[in-house]
Parts: structure tokens; C-alpha cells; sequence
């Protein structure tokens, strides 16, 4: 289990100083329930501009990433190197990585030159396995990896956005990082709130913010993530760097070197028990 700290991070958050106001929306969704739960319906021409913005927006970021391109990708196939931080020192020299997704819930991340540690998830299930078998992880890892699925900036751009339930809110310009950016406030149903952030000039993504309730300590937590070096790949505009922040410490960074889309995946390597072997098998059926 000494990976799983690199491993959790990976799954499908910075200078804080753009984060604030999201933040401060996010608490507000939180302590306030009837004020997210009545802003769909908000009938005001104010209410109405503001929302009609923040989805021009949200189209504009759409195209930038290649429209019907990215709306097209079933699977992705990306290998590179992965960084552990903690209170801001890295934790090792970097882990090698394969990290393999197919919509909408099912994630292969492989590590190690040889490829003999993988952590798998399916559905809402997640299993470490090794040269000894597969086994379950622990809950709060995977209800960690869950969570980080929910708010995922897939899961914003083709779920939430096409949530009736779903109150969008631009917030005007912005920081990410050093960054000049435009930023919105996603709030869903279950007033769980999410902050974008998109560059001024090209529209892309630059970073995420959200915060959530510990169920143990009961402590708030804040959780970013930074977008960055996008390279266009067949028709898609892909980060290939990733940074996530936990509580405004550095918690990971990943460098992508090569990615792939809709090259068919293996159904094996999703199933736990299928004694896959990634030196031996082709990725495609």
C-alpha cells in the first residue's frame, strides 16, 4: 500500500489566491441550503445574465478542448511520471505510470518499471492487486478516489453541465496561479459546489476548486487542482501536466508523455480477478 498515496492522486487539486471567493461560495451552498436550492429558478434578469454568461462560458471552454472530439472520447491510454508531496517536500523520486479510462466509471492506474502494482476501479468498487491476488482497498481511500471521480473535470463538463439542477454563477475575472482567468461556480442539487477557472485568451480549463465536510472531523476541507502544458491530440486539447492541492499543500503532480483516445481498452484489465497482465496483453481486445 506504500503507492497509494501517488495512486489516489492520479485518479479522475496552486496559488490559492484566485480560490477565495470559490471558496467562500462553496461554504455559502453549504451553510445556506435554500439559496442554492432556489437558484435554478431564479427568474430575475440579473440572475438570468449572470447564469447566461457563465454558460457562454462553459461553451466557449467546450470548444477550446475540441467540441465534438472531446464529447467523442470513450477511452483514454496515458503513461508518464507521478509525484507525492507532503508539506510541500516531494516524497520520492517520482513513480512511472500507466493510467488507463473508459466512461463513465472504470480506471486502470498501473506503476513500478514493471508494471506488477495496479489499482483498479469499477463502478464504485476499487481493489489493489498485485503479484499475490487482488484485494479490496481500504474505505477511506476509496471513498477518497469517489469523491475526487464526482468532482472530476470530466464529470463537470458532460454531466453536470447538462443538469437542469445544476445553478451556474460567473464570477468575473480571476486568478489561477499567476494566471489572468474567468471564473464560474457550478452548484448542484445536493448543494455541492464546484469553482472553474479558464484562461482569458484560450478558454481552456487552468483549475478546480472544491471543498467538502470530513464525516469524521467534521473539518472543511479544500481541495484545487491546476491544469497545465496543453498539447492538441487527435482533435483534443490534453493536459499534460496536473497538479492538486489539498488545504493549499501540494499534494501531487503528474507529467503526462504520451496519451491516446479510443484505441479500445482490454475489458480485462478492469476486472480484478482476470489475472490481466499488461507485459503480456495488448490493450485492445
Amino acid at each position: 500500500m506504500k503507492y497509494l498515496v501517488l495512486i489516489v492522486v492520479l485518479a479522475p487539486v496552486f496559488d490559492l489566491s484566485g480560490g477565495s471567493q470559490a471558496v467562500a461560495v462553496i461554504q455559502a451552498a453549504s451553510q445556506t441550503p435554500s439559496r442554492a436550492a432556489a437558484a435554478p429558478s431564479a427568474t430575475t434578469p440579473g440572475d438570468q445574465q449572470n447564469s447566461r454568461k457563465a454558460r457562454a462560458l462553459l461553451d466557449q471552454a467546450m470548444q477550446a478542448l475540441g467540441g465534438q472530439a472531446f464529447l467523442n472520447i470513450h477511452d483514454i491510454q496515458e503513461e508518464g511520471r507521478t509525484y507525492s508531496f507532503h508539506h510541500g517536500q516531494p516524497t520520492s523520486n517520482g513513480v512511472l505510470f500507466w493510467r488507463f479510462v473508459e466512461y463513465p466509471d472504470k480506471e486502470r492506474i498501473e506503476i513500478t518499471k514493471q508494471r506488477d502494482i495496479a489499482y483498479v476501479y469499477n463502478r464504485d468498487k476499487g481493489y489493489e492487486v498485485t503479484y499475490k491476488g487482488a484485494h479490496s482497498i481500504e474505505t477511506k481511500d476509496l471513498n477518497d478516489y469517489l469523491r475526487r471521480r464526482r468532482f472530476s473535470l470530466d464529470t463537470l463538463l458532460r454531466e453536470w453541465i447538462n443538469d437542469p439542477g445544476v445553478a451556474l454563477f460567473y464570477d468575473g475575472n480571476a486568478l489561477a496561479g499567476n494566471l489572468p482567468a474567468e471564473q464560474i461556480t457550478m452548484i448542484n442539487p445536493k448543494n455541492e459546489a464546484v469553482s472553474l477557472y479558464f484562461d482569458i485568451e484560450t478558454h481552456l480549463p487552468l483549475k478546480k476548486s472544491y471543498s467538502w465536510r470530513d464525516p469524521v472531523d467534521k473539518e472543511r476541507n479544500v481541495e484545487e487542482e491546476i491544469y497545465d502544458n496543453y498539447r492538441l491530440v487527435q482533435g483534443v486539447m490534453t493536459a499534460y501536466g496536473f497538479t492538486r492541492y489539498f488545504n493549499g499543500d501540494m499534494q501531487t503532480q503528474r507529467f503526462v508523455n504520451s496519451a491516446h483516445y479510443n484505441q479500445g481498452l482490454n475489458e480485462a484489465m478492469f476486472d480484478p480477478n482476470s489475472h490481466y497482465e499488461p507485459n503480456k496483453s495488448d490493450s485492445k481486445h
